[in-house]
């Protein structure tokens, strides 16, 4: 999977922030010059865009209060349509695909719950995994779905290339009945269910070219419209099997951050995405409010010294660094980040320490938490050889401890956080130099610098693909049979609850891992609440923890959604 935005203490549920009293200081009339005719759109009128849909309906429903309004940021709109074989649902940012049904799902506290299956079981190798599903599910056109389109989904999945979760460990899906399919294996992988809880299933007899815009699904919603650049219109499938979407019209519109605040300053959405830069401001109707997540920013800290490449795909990547490559200076930059201090400072009091990918959930281990401990920082340093010159700034054997850090340029928290951090390194006499740019440009460095990263997911392989020896996530480039060991015997479980020890033993066993203690591979420092402004009266009932990335993991739920 490739990760384009660069991607939680995590407490299930939803977590509401009191509302925010200060004055608003919204440029109104700035952004309202980039809000498109919002009004006209949401009643139905034809857009700029290209309008699809597999939908029946046009108008606005009469009953107002089985509506809500959602605005999103513009890269949640799915570039490829709501195609679950692309991108839709397994993407970056995981979700619940809404139109299309899955075969297991998580409730609020992530544990996995039937959706198509009604039984499922491993085999004592762990290379087959076995579903029994429902006989009475109908796709949106009328057809019935059986085993067939399970296989033809997770099939078609592998033969994707444009498919963006990692189905590698699957050879293939077999359909041995008309309600009961068969996964096998090639290694046993148990966090394969996670990704089953977010991947629809496609029907077989009407999938083909353009899904994307006029997907056929049996889940709780159907796709009314799409008018692209603008909204996404979501109506009750009234052929669902389970219990009927209390909120039977959803309208997704997809916003910049200044278009979302001033549409939220017209009352002219229910929910909007913010950040905590903007979490000062208050509307009159809304509630400032905040969701707990798991979604991490850290720099990744290459171990090797430079000169290498790092060949992907054929691209040959600069890889090492010679000052990360002293594992002195990684514990050292650990110890020296104080993350109560960047909360307050970059996020305003908006998020939590961060110590990993996965702090709070069952798989995250405690050895991975590090004392804010600046002294001790200097101690190490010191110890290891590098000694501070007349600037402040240490070196070791002719080598500066001075560092470029990458940021994406168009996210103002990771700059925030990563000019904090040059601040707080600084007084351990540690160089660092932002660096903004594009993903383009952070890519060409990811394998040579520490890069300001946002990772978090309600699954634990994110953890596998950071720190396994070849997951295409290891930006530090240490390789470790201890740890891939402990990873793949966690991965070999067939409870998942049998692997989360495995887990942590891959963080730090007491002889090897890679937290702090250990290899020091990265450097966590802040999980980021999510912020939203949401009109007063709307219930969204109990969100699961939200992965990285605003976007539609909000709505997973909001077929339970009300208004008071």
């Amino acid at each position: 999977m490739t990760h384009k935005r660069g991607g939680d203490v995590a407490v299930p549920g939803a977590v509401d922030g009191s509302a925010v009293s200060r004055r608003a200081l919204v440029r109104g009339a700035a952004a309202a010059s980039g809000l498109w005719a919002l009004g006209g759109a949401l009643a139905g009128c034809a857009g700029e865009g290209v309008s699809s849909g597999s939908g029946t309906g046009g108008s606005a429903p009469a009953d107002a209060g089985t509506q809500v309004i959602v605005a999103m940021n513009t890269e949640s709109e799915p570039a490829a349509g709501f195609d679950p074989l692309v991108s839709w649902g397994c993407g970056e940012h995981v979700h619940e695909p809404l139109i299309q049904s899955t075969l297991i799902t998580t409730d609020q506290d992530l544990n996995f719950v039937n959706d198509l299956a009604t039984d499922y079981a491993c085999s004592d190798d762990g290379l087959v995994w076995t579903f029994a599903i429902r006989d009475d599910v109908v796709f949106s056109d009328g057809e019935a779905l059986t085993a067939a389109d399970v296989a033809f989904t997770v099939n078609g999945a592998l033969a994707s290339t444009t498919f963006e979760a990692d189905l590698s460990m699957v050879d293939e899906a077999v359909a041995t009945g008309d309600y009961t399919v068969e996964l096998h294996l090639n290694k046993p992988y148990n966090a394969l269910l996670y990704t089953l809880a977010v991947l629809g299933i496609v029907p077989e007899h009407a999938y083909g070219e353009g899904y994307g815009e006029a997907p056929i699904g049996s889940g709780r919603y159907l796709l009314e419209r799409w008018d692209r650049g603008q909204q996404a219109i979501f109506v009750a499938n009234p052929s669902y099997y389970g219990e009927r979407p209390q909120m039977e019209r959803v309208v997704v519109v997809f916003m910049d951050e200044d278009a979302a605040l001033a549409a939220v300053q017209a009352g002219e959405v229910d929910i909007a995405y913010t950040f905590a830069t903007h979490a000062h401001q208050s509307f009159d109707g809304y509630d400032l409010v905040s969701y707990a997540t798991v979604d991490s920013r850290g720099i990744s800290l290459p171990v090797m010294a430079a000169g290498g490449t790092k060949e992907v795909d054929g691209v040959a990547y600069a890889q090492g660094n010679d000052v990360t490559c002293d594992i002195a200076v990684r514990r050292a930059i650990n110890a020296a980040i104080d993350r109560d201090a960047m909360i307050e400072h970059v996020l305003n009091g908006y998020g939590k320490p961060a110590y990993s990918v996965s702090d709070g959930m069952p798989w995250s281990s405690p050895d991975m938490e590090v004392a804010y401990d600046a002294e001790g920082a200097r101690a190490l340093l010191e110890e290891a050889g590098w000694i501070a010159g007349e600037d402040g700034i240490r070196v070791k054997d002719g080598v500066r401890a001075a560092l470029d850090v990458w940021y994406s340029s168009d996210d103002s928290v990771r700059q925030a956080l990563t000019y904090e951090l040059a601040n707080q390194l600084a007084e351990v006499g540690i160089e660092v130099t932002p660096r903004g740019g594009s993903w383009d440009e952070l890519y060409r460095h990811q394998y040579e610098a520490p890069i300001m990263w946002g990772w978090g997911s309600n699954s634990p392989i994110e953890v596998y693909a950071l720190n396994y020896s070849s997951g295409w996530g290891n930006y530090a480039g240490y390789e470790s049979a201890a740890i891939d060991g402990h990873l793949d015997d966690a991965l070999a479980q067939p409870d998942v609850a049998d692997s989360y020890g495995h887990w942590q033993l891959a963080a730090w066993d007491g002889e090897d891992g890679f937290a702090p203690a250990g290899a020091a591979t990265w450097a966590w420092i802040a999980n980021v609440d999510h912020l939203y402004f949401k009109r007063a009266g709307l219930d969204v009932a109990e969100q699961k923890p939200h992965p990285h990335g605003h976007g539609w993991s909000l709505v997973n739920n909001v077929d339970r959604w009300s208004w008071a």
